[in-house]
């Protein structure tokens, strides 16, 4: 029988702030190291996450003088990685994700879309997306499919 070693939980906490998604994602893919994740793999992770603090940085927490924690937790295992992360801002608008569709880049440069790509990123790329508000924070999860380290 094969055994597998995953890495222990992974825990990374930031106020939110203009910096905030990039101290965040250096420290969480830093704990993550352990993992050779290949360079598509790390992309994947640094991709989905940084869309999910950049929303909740401009969204959450829009408009609040003394923007508030952002907390991650991410636990390795047979499905890949599972994420969590939270926050107190504000609950998203009808208590569920954005239906994340693709936006349409087959237009004029000047008429490309500001936004709206990062809902579809995070639901294409990460799998099991659930979102729930409970009690006074949000919280995200989703996975993440990621190869398995070698057997040790």
């Amino acid at each position: 029988m094969e055994s597998r070693t995953y890495l222990p939980p992974v825990r990374v906490s930031v106020r939110c702030g203009l910096q905030a998604p990039r101290r965040a994602l250096s420290e969480l893919l830093g704990q993550l190291g352990n993992l050779d994740l290949d360079v598509e793999e790390a992309g994947t992770v640094e991709l989905i996450v940084a869309e999910a603090l950049n929303n909740i940085c401009e969204h959450a927490y829009s408009g609040q003088e003394n923007a508030g924690p952002i907390d991650i937790e991410c636990v390795h295992g047979p499905g890949g990685l599972n994420l969590k992360i939270e926050d107190e801002g504000a609950s998203m608008p009808d208590g569920r994700t954005p239906i994340g569709l693709q936006a349409d880049v087959d237009v004029e440069f000047a008429d490309l879309p500001e936004g709206g790509f990062g809902w579809f990123l995070i639901k294409d790329l990460a799998k099991d997306v659930e979102y729930r508000r409970e009690g006074q924070r949000n919280q995200l999860r989703l996975r993440v499919a990621v190869a398995l380290p070698a057997a040790a």
